[in-house]
């Protein structure tokens, strides 16, 4: 059965609740189906609209359930796609390690594309967490992290001068850098939160304006508490994982 044969068949009930909601349903059987193939384009909206004879704003936000479920993928100026099946990468939150140990874990390949790099006079919001004072300086190496070659992370480390010199020493991972100068941190603060990616974020990521993507804000200290690393960080949602081992309280 071709797509739109499928999508033009009798599958809409009036009893069966909103519009958007049974094509959403719909499209997804498609997916399960085979008749929507893994990595291949969605008709375009307007097309959908005139196959159902539904607007396109219904088509729209049948389209944004299944983009929210990670059913379907939205590529900035080339559309929506079925999403392909792939392991999703995971990270402990026990675990205090850095992007290129997480993914050499998961067997990938790690490459950054460096979006800046050098020393900056910090924003309030540095200097309060890593306790500088008004004529101090920041270094800050923001970049885009990818996994073999997708782009998975944006991610800007901000530290303070004499705990990291000169940042041009960082290659591939940070951290394997603070542990060669005695800096490695020993404990972390880490804030997870969701939030719509702005366009040029998006561009980066490869993925639609305002797609839900996850905040990581991550203070890290060494073993005396000092506070020697402040990363900013903005992950695909349809790639990452935080996994969260809990206990019951016996006491």
């Amino acid at each position: 059965m071709s797509v739109n044969e499928f999508l033009s068949s009798n599958w809409y009930h009036r009893n069966g609740g909103p519009r958007y909601f049974q094509l959403a349903e719909r499209l997804n059987e498609g997916v399960s189906k085979g008749i929507l193939l893994p990595g291949h384009p969605l008709p375009a909206e307007r097309e959908i609209a005139s196959i159902t004879d539904l607007s396109r704003v219904t088509v729209r936000k049948a389209i944004q359930i299944l983009v929210s479920k990670g059913v379907i993928i939205q590529k900035h100026g080339s559309g929506s796609f079925v999403a392909v099946p792939s392991d999703r990468i995971e990270q402990k939150l026990s675990l205090l390690t850095s992007f290129s140990e997480d993914m050499a874990q998961q067997g990938k390949i790690t490459s950054s594309r460096w979006l800046e790099r050098g020393l900056f006079l910090p924003t309030p919001k540095e200097t309060l967490t890593l306790n500088l004072s008004p004529d101090d300086y920041v270094v800050r190496i923001n970049r885009l992290r990818l996994a073999d070659g997708q782009p998975i992370a944006i991610e800007q480390a901000s530290l303070p001068p004499d705990i990291l010199p000169n940042p041009l020493d960082v290659i591939t991972s940070l951290y394997e850098v603070l542990d060669n100068h005695g800096h490695r941190p020993e404990t972390a603060r880490q804030n997870i939160s969701a939030e719509n990616i702005a366009l040029t974020d998006a561009e980066l990521l490869d993925v639609a304006e305002n797609t839900a993507v996850l905040r990581v804000e991550r203070t890290s200290f060494l073993k005396n508490g000092r506070a020697i690393e402040f990363t900013q960080s903005l992950y695909r949602g349809d790639t990452y994982n935080y996994i969260a081992e809990l206990k019951i309280n016996r006491n």
